[in-house]
């Protein structure tokens, strides 16, 4: 869920917070795509295409913590994932919807610090903006999913 504000003008303005997280996940998306259609390995992904905007260390340092840890975490992420979206391979999903899902997955399983509702909210805002309407319908029902159906850890 976006925490937002208005200013005094009455245009929303993000917190810092969950606007950084937001640029994060969208930079490790860039990054996602880019290894997944050129088969770089995350310390492959140059700087330069990581954001359109410089990115803060933190935030940085998030986007980079998310794409290597899907990277590293691959293997079992898309074993889930193959098993929620019956009767769909994950090569013929769009790749934007395919890194997508992997992000939030990843996050779900290993990122104990974010809220699920918020994982899945920011996953869905990033399909709306970089996807399509049917993918929003799609990848909201295979995280969502993934969140009842997901192994427990500990």
């Amino acid at each position: 869920m976006s925490v937002s504000r208005e200013s005094k003008d009455s245009t929303p303005v993000r917190s810092a917070k969950v606007g950084a997280r937001r640029e994060g996940r969208e930079a490790a998306l860039q990054a996602l795509c880019l290894m997944d259609l050129c088969g770089w390995l995350a310390h492959e992904v140059p700087h330069a295409v990581w954001s359109e905007n410089p990115l803060q260390p933190r935030t940085r340092a998030f986007a980079v913590r998310l794409a290597e840890g899907v990277h590293r975490e691959q293997e079992q992420i898309d074993a889930l994932i193959i098993k929620i979206a019956e009767n769909w391979e994950i090569k013929r999903m769009a790749t934007v919807d395919r890194c997508v899902l992997r992000l939030a997955t990843y996050e779900l399983l290993f990122e104990k610090d974010t809220p699920d509702r918020v994982i899945i909210n920011e996953a869905l805002e990033i399909v709306k903006k970089y996807s399509t309407v049917e993918s929003f319908k799609f990848v909201n029902g295979i995280l969502d999913k993934i969140r009842l159906e997901r192994p427990s850890h500990g």
